[in-house]
Formats: C-alpha cells, sequence, structure tokens
C-alpha cells in the first residue's frame, strides 16, 4: 500500500473515503478501515466514522459484507443511524394512524396510542379525505 493510501488510515476524518476507493480488493480495503475505524478512542466519533464509512461502501459493496465488518453495537450509537430509526419509527406511526382512521378510530385515541400529536392524526385524517374525494 502506497504512503499517500496509508496516510488516509491514520486520519479518521478522511478515511470514509477508503470505503468508496475502487481498489483490487474492496473488501481488503473496507476491512482495513473497519479495524482503523476500531482503534479510534472515542467512541461517539468511532460510530459516526463507522456508519459513513458503511453508508459510502454501499456504493461498492453488498449489504453482507459491511455488515460482517463493522461491528453493529458501534454502528447504533451513530447520529445517523438514530436518525434513520428515529424517521422509520415515525413512518411506522404514521402508517398506523391512516390505517386507524381507516377503520373509523377517533383521532384523539389514535394520538394517544401512536405517539404523534392530535394536529398530525388531523392532518393525516385530513390527507386520506382528500385522497378519497
Amino acid at each position: 500500500m502506497g504512503a499517500a493510501f496509508r496516510d488516509i488510515f491514520e486520519n479518521p476524518r478522511v478515511i470514509t473515503i477508503c470505503c468508496i476507493k475502487w481498489t483490487n480488493n474492496n473488501v481488503a480495503t473496507l476491512q482495513q478501515a473497519a479495524e482503523t475505524i476500531d482503534k479510534i478512542p472515542e467512541r461517539r466519533t468511532q460510530s459516526n466514522i463507522a456508519a459513513a464509512c458503511a453508508i459510502l461502501a454501499g456504493l461498492v459493496l453488498e449489504q453482507e459484507v459491511i455488515g460482517r465488518l463493522f461491528r453493529k453495537d458501534i454502528m447504533r450509537e451513530s447520529v445517523v443511524y438514530q436518525s434513520i430509526k428515529t424517521e422509520g419509527s415515525d413512518e411506522k406511526a404514521r402508517q398506523i394512524a391512516v390505517n386507524l382512521l381507516k377503520e373509523g378510530m377517533a383521532v384523539d385515541a389514535i394520538a394517544r396510542l401512536t405517539g404523534l400529536s392530535v394536529e398530525v392524526v388531523q392532518q393525516l385524517q385530513q390527507g386520506e379525505s382528500e385522497n378519497q374525494g
């Protein structure tokens, strides 16, 4: 490995570049990146860089390979993972609310059961009315 390429592994701020760099062996490159990320002492920085690296690696590698190389516990602590998780939970709550509205359940009960605000449930109700009209 050349000196310039080695420098990337020594700088955690640019380590994610390694994950999308076309090399002769993308898996080996990602393995080296994962090993380097594991050595970052600050856990939050470690988790955020691991998540960013995994996302970028998805451009050239399969999800199974990425999952095998990165520790899931570290990935789950990243800001990116938490954001995606929250977004998914919100979307699921909205879908459940729409289904309950279709069943005729009261707005306040739906808000209480889903954790959505009454205003959000009312907006969903209005959207459903417009879709049916």
